[in-house]
């Protein structure tokens, strides 16, 4: 199956394919590691690719090599928030993943909140937070517990636990440092699952289970004790509700291509979305390939999966050679 998608979308393309990376967000370390094994794999299956840091002069980069198609492995503000897609639209490039309107929404998880609760989707009660926020009142509306997060940041970067109204100070000032918009989210005290979504086909469901007291960046990318977990432990009609879910959730914003929904279970088992992710990380510590290895996709066929989804090329879910 790798080798002849490999061929179609090697048919499609009409010039060498960019891989985006790098950048200049707080997630750039990240990003360099993504596309470097997205670029990798690429050139496995036969693919000419091309590296272009999007920190600098990418733009002129791309003119100058004539390359008319990109494959986006940025991650944060000015990569995952369709400003680069916004760009590249402008010049008449094509691009992996969600548009403009899909990324900035999906980036921005205060508007992500209010659109799904104007749509009756489950998500946690939040508040905005400002500089003279009475800061008892907030932690009393949250039930005495919550997280702070910047609404515009991945990879939970600024991301914080409070339970007293001190904390919820403190935490709202050090998120403000990568974001004017903060706010505080009801910690719900429950399951953690990801569904990862490769053209519309909802992968297999992930556990995540970490001591850090929360899925930080630390338990994402640093922490071996981290434990993933396929099958995650759902029933299987629960599974596939979840599924539907984040899929709704997903397509409610506009995406397309791929992504990544987080949501948790609370106590009477009922699932609350927390965010899309439109471009995921696509490490060694990462959960979309992961989801596709339980799937039967190797990491080329899913590197090759999301390229032919930009490329109107239509490709079989479940088609893999070797399932898990």
């Amino acid at each position: 199956m790798s080798r002849e998608l490999a061929q179609a979308v090697a048919a499609r393309l009409q010039s060498p394919l960019a891989v985006l990376y790098g950048g200049t967000a707080a997630e750039r370390e990240i990003s360099l590691k993504s596309g470097r094994f997205c670029y990798e794999a690429l050139c496995d299956s036969g693919i000419d690719t091309v590296l272009v840091d999007a920190r600098e002069d990418w733009i002129t980069q791309l003119r100058q090599a004539g390359l008319r198609h990109a494959f986006i492995a940025l991650h944060g503000p000015g990569g995952e928030d369709g400003t680069i897609q916004g760009a590249l639209g402008s010049l008449g490039i094509s691009y992996t993943g969600s548009g403009v309107l899909a990324s900035a929404l999906a980036m921005d998880k205060w508007r992500c909140k209010q659109l799904w609760c104007g749509m009756e989707l489950p998500t946690p009660a939040c508040i905005q937070l400002f500089a003279d926020s009475d800061w008892d009142d907030v932690m009393q509306k949250l039930a005495g517990r919550a997280i702070v997060k910047p609404a515009r940041e991945g990879s939970s970067i600024g991301m914080a636990v409070v339970e007293k109204s001190s904390e919820l100070q403190q935490a709202y000032h050090a998120a403000a440092v990568y974001d004017s918009l903060v706010f505080a989210e009801r910690w719900i005290d429950g399951g953690e699952y990801t569904v990862s979504i490769v053209a519309d086909e909802t992968l297999p469901v992930i556990k995540l289970e970490t001591d850090h007291g929360f899925y930080d960046f630390d338990a994402k990318y640093v922490a071996d004790d981290t434990r993933y977990l396929i099958p995650c432990g759902l029933a299987p009609e629960q599974e596939a509700v979840l599924q539907k879910l984040s899929l709704r959730a997903y397509q409610s914003l506009g995406c397309s291509g791929w992504g990544r929904v987080d949501v948790l279970q609370d106590a009477a088992g009922r699932f609350q979305l927390l965010e899309v992710n439109t471009i995921p990380g696509m490490t060694d510590h990462s959960l979309v390939p992961m989801a596709a290895r339980a799937a039967g996709y190797s990491f080329e066929e899913l590197v090759l999966r999301i390229l032919a989804s930009s490329l109107d090329l239509q490709v079989s879910p479940g088609s893999a050679e070797h399932a898990c």
